[in-house]
């Protein structure tokens, strides 16, 4: 795969980067896709659909909720902010993802 090309993000993980990228401040869903897509230099992009689906499935579960404020440019935007819930399943999710990935590099890791 070339540099030029986006990864593409693993079914699963678009939840808990969303979690991550709430746990410092509310944000609009357009600064959720920017702090991931600059936390990632650009390898993740993610779609809007994908996103505001997420953003749904997550306020359906009680991990974030949203209240309507104004953006830097004086644009109506719903900011979404992490739940006690959501912090709990951030943690876990943070957890599980450190054991997978550990897992998954002793494999790539190992002699063939």
């Amino acid at each position: 795969m070339g540099r030029d090309q986006s990864l593409v993000v693993i079914q699963g993980t678009l939840d808990v980067m969303i979690l991550k990228a709430l746990a410092g401040a509310p944000q609009h869903g357009y600064g959720i896709s920017a702090w991931i897509r600059e936390r990632t230099e650009g390898e993740l992009g993610i779609e809007d659909g994908a996103l505001y689906q997420a953003l749904h499935r997550l306020a359906d579960r009680g991990w974030i909720d949203a209240e309507w404020g104004l953006s830097d440019n004086n644009r109506r935007a719903r900011y979404y902010r992490l739940t006690r819930l959501g912090r709990r399943q951030l943690r876990d999710a943070q957890d599980s993802w450190r054991r997978y990935a550990r897992a998954v590099s002793r494999v790539l890791d190992a002699p063939a």
